[in-house]
């Protein structure tokens, strides 16, 4: 097995070699699941890899180049998948005991389409169970550990996807994103993650949670790696009915892809003040934010402040309609259509055993806590108490975003009120965790894109992020703007 380096290797710089040939598709996956068997028992990203199958993907790309057959940009990239994905005949579990023996029967819309390009899938990423969390530490299987400092969180719900590109587990990841769970633990494993705009990537595979705001993203070591991964995965879906594209795709496509930095410098900058006063953010993470600031400024693009008044209701206005809509969503996993827990024996009970029993001991106690929340929201006499109430408020936060983008054209915020932190420290407080939340879920109400970026990729101890935020199908502003900052860090 030849050495490949693994470290820095980027989705465009794994494509050079392999077309230059020097390295096979085969040595490279080789190389990774080596790392894996290194590295992840101390980590815990991933909760199964798929070897054989992956050799046997990395093999077929190693075949084509051998027949000077031209290969795509994503050919033979290993990349790791969100266990929330499905990818057709591997079990699936969304890091949940309910779905533990569930074997996916279709491939999502996103890994059809990686196929297609020839992507090499290493395996599936560790989560908070159903994409619930802020932390990882919510899987009913394994806790993920930060790369940085094992002793605290990689962030969630996608901790075990950015867990594993920044430890050089894999080249690129797919993750969802609900509330922040691309971008937050992006940020405290110092890495970039993408959360497209609502409807630009399609949900069709995904294991949903709160389906009006459930986007699927990537994460990667670089904004460039972020954004091919993207490309390869957006677009309109006849199966995810609220999937979309703007309508000049070609030039969004090349904007996004090939970006013009002389049009990127005369972008205005909005500053919210709510996100940047907020009560509890550490003091450490204030002054990188503040770092980050002065690097866009020293670009010569012009800052300015903004005001999004709304903000202080979105945790609530959050914690209503997600709940609500888990509860709708996760009623379909009963033990009739999907996996039973194996030790139920459904001869000797009644439907409704069967139904109390498969989802008592299947769901761990923040799926259970959100179906509850969501169900007494969505019950008569409570509905328009809060639910519909909920649904006006998330009106007002669109509408605050708006009129910000009127004045400029992309926000930058801190991502996470506190630095990474130690495993344990939060998980008997939900509402501590889910106060982690308060700078990323806005944009999943108002369906907009967020970037999160490394303040520094040369972090002393542990790593901080922040964020920038674009209008709806505004992707090549905060990729480009990404993309520029990167190069100055």
């Amino acid at each position: 097995m030849s050495h490949v380096a693994l470290h820095n290797l980027t989705i465009k710089r794994f494509h050079e070699g392999l077309v230059n040939k020097e390295f096979t598709a085969l040595e490279a996956a080789e190389n990774y699941y080596a790392r894996i068997r290194e590295k992840d028992a101390k980590i815990n990203a991933y909760l199964s890899t798929r070897e054989e199958a992956a050799l046997r993907e990395a093999e077929a790309v190693d075949l084509a180049i051998a027949n000077d057959e031209e290969v795509p940009m994503l050919a033979g990239v290993p990349l790791a998948v969100k266990d929330n994905i499905l990818i057709k005949g591997e079990v699936t579990t969304a890091a949940s005991k309910i779905l533990e023996h569930y074997t996916a029967s279709y491939d999502a819309t996103v890994i059809a389409k990686l196929k297609e390009q020839k992507a090499v899938f290493l395996g599936k990423t560790n989560l908070d169970e159903f994409a619930m969390g802020s932390s990882t530490e919510n899987s009913a299987f394994k806790v993920t550990k930060n790369p940085h400092d094992p002793a605290r969180v990689p962030g969630g719900s996608s901790g075990g996807s950015a867990a594993a590109v920044a430890s050089d587990m894999t080249v690129a990841a797919l993750g969802s994103d609900t509330g922040g769970s691309i971008r937050q633990p992006a940020a405290f494993c110092g890495v970039v993650g993408l959360k497209p705009t609502y409807g630009a990537v399609s949900r069709s595979g995904l294991i949903a949670m709160a389906s009006s705001l459930d986007q699927i993203g990537t994460i990667a070591k670089t904004v460039e790696d972020a954004t091919l991964l993207f490309d390869a995965i957006r677009g309109k879906d006849p199966l995810d009915a609220t999937s979309t594209e703007p309508e000049n795709m070609e030039a969004y496509r090349e904007a996004f892809l090939r970006p013009d930095f002389s049009k990127i410098k005369k972008l205005c900058v909005g500053l919210p003040k709510e996100y940047l006063e907020v009560e509890g953010l550490d003091p450490a993470v204030g002054r990188e934010i503040e770092r980050a600031i002065d690097k866009i400024k020293g670009l010569g693009i012009s800052v300015q402040e903004v005001s999004l008044p709304h903000t202080r209701y979105a945790v609530p206005c959050y914690y209503i309609i997600v709940p609500a809509e888990v509860s709708s969503n996760l009623a379909r996993l009963d033990g009739i259509r999907y996996s039973r827990i194996p030790e139920l024996d459904a001869e000797k009970l009644s439907l409704k055993e069967l139904y109390f029993a498969q989802r008592g001991k299947g769901f761990g106690p923040e799926p259970k806590r959100r179906i509850i929340l969501g169900s007494f929201v969505l019950s008569s006499g409570y509905y328009d108490a809060y639910y519909d109430k909920a649904q006006r408020v998330r009106a007002l936060i669109k509408h605050d975003f708006e009129e910000a983008f009127e004045k400029v054209d992309v926000l930058l915020t801190p991502l996470t009120p506190t630095l990474p932190f130690k495993i344990g420290e939060k998980v008997n407080d939900p509402l501590a965790m889910y106060l982690e939340d308060i700078f990323t879920l806005t944009l999943n109400l108002a369906g907009l894109p967020g970037l999160s970026l490394p303040v520094d990729k040369n972090f002393a101890s542990l790593p901080v992020g922040f964020q920038l935020i674009g209008k709806p199908f505004h992707e090549p502003d905060i990729l480009g703007l990404g993309r520029l900052y990167e190069e100055t860090v």
